[in-house]
């Protein structure tokens, strides 16, 4: 933002502690100016279009239209709008669906008011306006070596997504919920719904059918 400009700002959060608070801090910030804020991706989607601000803050978890959709649909309809997501999750299942929806910026509720002012900077300049910490993140994404999990719906048995197929593999692998977590960088509670799901669509009771269905299947290969 240059000097004597101000930028216009949405706020969608569906807490309404949460909510004021960063309307209150965004009021006390040089060249922001809040237009108007909402309780749920729907409201977002709509005050976008009524007021045409600049910046959506925008979390993630939200009823009705979650944060990933509204941004979805503001960035479709509204492309002159940026999109930076302020939320308390950084996990992989949060972090990549929402850029690919068209997020340009992605802050931790963690981040103090300068990083704030950054980040809407930046993406109003057309840069992408990234905690360090999702940087890192993404950085680290990108040179992981790649799983060869089957990614053809037709390769994989029972119509097993792929992440499924590789919760599955580090399961054969003998890890636990929360390695596997860490593995992914997911949540347990994510790993606990893909093991339920990939369970349900296998139709195995236990982690001993599931190794015993990786190796069947050719996902897993058997220790030597």
């Amino acid at each position: 933002m240059t000097a004597g400009t101000v930028t216009r700002v949405v706020v969608a959060d569906d807490q309404t502690v949460v909510r004021e608070g960063i309307v209150m801090l965004l009021g006390l910030l040089p060249g922001i100016e809040v237009i108007g804020s909402a309780a749920d991706g729907e409201e977002a989607v709509r005050l976008v279009a009524e007021l045409t601000p600049d910046v959506v803050l925008m979390d993630l978890r939200m009823p009705r239209c979650d944060g990933v959709e509204a941004t979805r649909r503001i960035r479709a309809g509204h492309p002159g709008t940026q999109v930076v997501v302020l939320t308390t999750y950084a996990d992989d299942d949060s972090l990549f669906p929402a850029l690919q929806a068209g997020a340009r910026g992605y802050l931790t509720k963690d981040a103090d008011g300068d990083e704030i002012v950054r980040a809407i900077a930046d993406v109003i300049s057309g840069e992408a306006g990234l905690s360090p910490r999702i940087q890192r993140r993404l950085l680290e994404r990108f040179t992981e070596p790649v799983r060869t999990a089957p990614q053809s719906p037709d390769e994989r048995p029972d119509g097993l997504t792929a992440r499924e197929v590789e919760v599955l593999r580090l399961v054969a692998e003998g890890r636990s919920n929360p390695e596997i977590a860490r593995t992914l960088h997911v949540s347990t509670a994510t790993v606990k719904t893909h093991i339920n799901n990939l369970f349900a669509k296998a139709g195995l009771r236990d982690r001993a059918q599931a190794i015993h269905y990786a190796y069947r299947h050719g996902l897993a290969q058997p220790p030597q």
